[in-house]
């Protein structure tokens, strides 16, 4: 249970925009150290140029690394650089993230390359990577305390359809963080771990497009893709809950040692239903039950 935020260090991947950029404020504000970790260069300056006066105002630092989290060579030297300079890390912030659509046979192999890459991947990577120096400072240290925190979706708790790639990696890194978390609880008292769960809230995601590498740079979309982004770029967009409205949540979480993280909790509705369904050995209930007019429209695009 962190709840001394002053002089601690914060990891923040996907810090550029979004989530990352909303904690990695909230972090500033509260006088920790900020390593920001984004791949896109441009964001990531427009962000160390903001948050570097309210670092320095409290006397904290900030160090801003370009990182594919996908790469396993680069966060390994992430993660030195970072202990090398701060120790270890107090709250690790696992956000890098991309959005992606279509019909789950459309995915070409290098569309299940790059979002499990950084979706998952770089989940694990962060995990893989920071953890155990989280652990020995706790064990040099019986008053230290940390608190790891990986982004997952409302999408790894739910079965959209038309997004196969991005629940797969969103359901994954649910179980990954729950594991965590019981894996911690066996080891120690000192070291926490959250998961967040969003469902709609506007943030860059819906413009993953922007960061999709060379690889897929001559790969023309399918039709089920173009609608599947169309679909996610007006729901997100349209969201009413703020990334700042879930920064301020994922904080409150790591005060209270609370592991599930929602924007949404309203979401949970659909949950239950499809929870309900696996455990009486019934089809997967129809996930626009509650809205079947965006069920009748996505149906209608896709068949054209």
């Amino acid at each position: 249970m962190m709840v001394d935020f002053s002089g601690k260090t914060a990891v923040l991947t996907g810090a550029g925009s979004g989530f990352g950029l909303e904690c990695a404020r909230i972090a500033a504000a509260r006088g920790m150290n900020l390593v920001l970790v984004d791949v896109q260069a441009d964001a990531l300056a427009a962000a160390e140029a903001e948050l570097s006066p309210e670092c320095q105002r409290h006397g904290a630092a900030v160090m801003a690394r370009r990182v594919d989290v996908s790469n396993a060579e680069a966060m390994d030297a992430l993660a030195t650089e970072v202990v090398a300079r701060f120790g270890a890390p107090h709250f690790v912030f696992n956000n890098a993230g991309v959005g992606s659509g279509g019909l789950v046979w459309e995915n070409s192999v290098a569309d299940w390359e790059w979002v499990l890459g950084v979706n998952l991947w770089g989940v694990i990577h962060g995990v893989r990577c920071f953890t155990p120096h989280m652990l020995a400072a706790a064990q040099a240290d019986p008053a230290w305390q940390g608190h790891i925190v990986n982004t997952a979706s409302m999408a790894g708790l739910l079965t959209a359809p038309n997004m196969g790639i991005y629940n797969v990696s969103k359901h994954a890194v649910v179980a990954l963080s729950e594991t965590l978390y019981q894996d911690l609880s066996l080891v120690t008292n000192q070291v926490g771990a959250s998961v967040l769960c969003p469902y709609f809230v506007p943030t860059g995601i819906a413009l993953s497009h922007r960061n999709r590498p060379d690889a897929l740079a001559d790969e023309r979309p399918t039709q089920s893709q173009l609608i599947g982004q169309a679909m996610s770029e007006k729901a997100v967009n349209s969201g009413k809950v703020s990334a700042a409205d879930v920064a301020e949540k994922v904080f409150a979480a790591m005060e209270a040692n609370q592991f599930y993280i929602y924007s949404h909790p309203q979401a949970l509705a659909n949950v239950t239903q499809r929870m309900q369904a696996m455990v009486e050995g019934r089809n997967p209930p129809d996930p626009f039950g509650q809205r079947p007019d965006v069920g009748a429209k996505l149906r209608a695009a896709l068949r054209g």
